[in-house]
């Protein structure tokens, strides 16, 4: 019997008990892709990252929701980088902050880690700026699956997709009162994500539960194996590219854009999420989303002989 260390983190939160959960596995260079695969089943949390291989500059990960292999992950990143710092892998060197590359089968990402004023780590991910496109959906329909009416949809901003790591069909609600009464039709959404290959639907509207925040998000996954998101990074930086986009929000003199949302409430989970973005002439030239995590249990892996 091979035993392989892993560990339980929830991202985008300062407490246990919120954010979303990452599992994470450390020393999973030996594990195939259907082994990694029944491991995130097991784990059961919305992603599971592995840890491929480390070193002082680089991290090598794949990452698993409970259906399937994703490109990359934000939260996971959260939770793994926090890891890595916690248990000493990365370190400060006397300073307060960390340049890391995140190195994935396809690509490979930027990661710069602090150390906040309480001696938090804070991780920030950067993401490539998604493209948008405006697909001939019935949003009537789509309403309907999230138990909603069409009145209750910000009308004044466009019903769009945005594709990058993920796809996300972002839609605006008019107020916190749309947003709490959102139930929606899991089969049936699924149905439609998977009829239209898209990721998550993205519902945010700008009235806040928390005074400094931007936006409230509610994200709704069931075709890729996750009812309701309690924090999604690829998800915030999407909705962050759409406000710039439309003209939402607007940078500063220099050009500088903070977004910080709330997401998970509805579902007992509550969550901060932050976007940075830099803006010149209208356009996103830099786009990092990121937050805190907080670990909730570790323990051991126990499989079957592997391989050398």
């Amino acid at each position: 019997m091979a035993t392989i260390p892993f560990a339980l983190y929830d991202a985008f939160s300062d407490l246990v008990f919120g954010g979303s959960q990452a599992g994470l596995v450390s020393d999973a260079a030996r594990l195939d892709a259907d082994t990694r695969q029944r491991i995130a089943n097991e784990i059961g949390a919305p992603a599971t990252g592995f840890i491929i291989a480390c070193s002082a500059g680089s991290i090598s990960a794949r990452f698993h929701s409970t259906k399937k292999e994703y490109p990359m992950c934000g939260h996971g990143t959260i939770c793994m980088m926090t890891q890595m710092v916690e248990q000493g892998i990365l370190n400060w060197n006397g300073g307060d902050s960390i340049d890391v590359e995140l190195i994935l089968p396809t690509t490979s990402a930027a990661v710069e880690i602090y150390r906040r004023h309480d001696n938090r780590v804070l991780v920030m991910l950067d993401i490539s700026p998604p493209v948008f496109r405006q697909d001939h959906l019935d949003l009537e329909r789509l309403a309907g699956l999230l138990g909603i009416g069409l009145e209750d949809c910000r009308q004044e901003w466009p019903l769009e997709t945005a594709t990058g790591d993920f796809i996300h069909l972002v839609l605006p609600a008019r107020d916190l009162a749309v947003m709490r009464c959102i139930n929606p039709d899991f089969d049936g959404l699924t149905r439609f994500c998977q009829e239209y290959e898209i990721d998550s639907v993205a519902v945010f509207c700008t009235e806040v539960e928390r005074p400094g925040n931007t936006l409230h998000v509610r994200d709704f996954c069931p075709a890729v194996g996750v009812p309701e998101s309690a924090a999604a990074g690829t998800t915030n930086a999407a909705l962050t590219a759409y406000l710039v986009r439309h003209q939402i929000v607007k940078g500063n003199s220099d050009g500088q854009l903070v977004v910080e949302s709330e997401q998970g409430h509805e579902i007992g989970r509550p969550s901060s999420i932050r976007s940075v973005v830099s803006i010149d002439d209208g356009s996103i030239v830099r786009l990092q989303v990121g937050g805190v995590a907080t670990k909730v249990m570790d323990g051991q892996l126990y499989l079957p002989e592997l391989g050398d």
